[in-house]
């Protein structure tokens, strides 16, 4: 078989755009599946840094949205993310953050947006141990506050 690589017209790239499209999604599902959790409708994920079921170095993290629409997780993070003795690195603290404001700007990742820019304030260091609430703290109250902007690709908008 000889296969010759050239140009296609727009009429020649849209015909074989149609012929192929479905087949192409059908292989993208196969190797990417959308699998949903039964009782929660909320996509399981496998190898996400974060909440990622099969990701060793994903912390321990569940992430729930309360009645008020707010998105909360309580953790603990221990010797594996450290950055500073005693503390945990800030990148780590970067990470948890952008995953919670994701989960919330997405509705619990039911909707295909991804961060345009997030802002990290490091207020203190934070210690290594129990954390919680949105913002990420610790029995004495904020170490770090995160803002975000998430921007739905044309893809996902033209999906609608």
């Amino acid at each position: 078989m000889r296969v010759e690589y050239g140009r296609v017209d727009a009429q020649e790239y849209a015909r074989l755009h149609e012929r192929y499209a479905p087949l192409t999604a059908a292989v993208r599902d196969l190797e990417h599946p959308r699998l949903l959790h039964e009782d929660t409708g909320r996509p399981v994920v496998f190898s996400n840094p974060v909440i990622g079921v099969r990701n060793p170095f994903a912390p321990p993290l569940t992430v729930r949205c309360d009645p008020d629409g707010r998105y909360r997780s309580e953790f603990i993070l221990g010797a594996a993310y450290e950055g500073p003795p005693g503390l945990v690195h800030g990148g780590i603290c970067a990470l948890v953050l952008d995953q919670l404001l994701g989960e919330a700007a997405t509705a619990g990742m039911t909707e295909a947006k991804f961060t345009g820019t997030i802002t990290v304030r490091y207020l203190r260091g934070t210690p290594l141990g129990p954390c919680a609430r949105g913002v990420i703290s610790d029995g004495q109250g904020p170490t770090v506050e995160a803002e975000g902007t998430f921007i739905m690709p044309a893809w996902a908008r033209d999906a609608k």
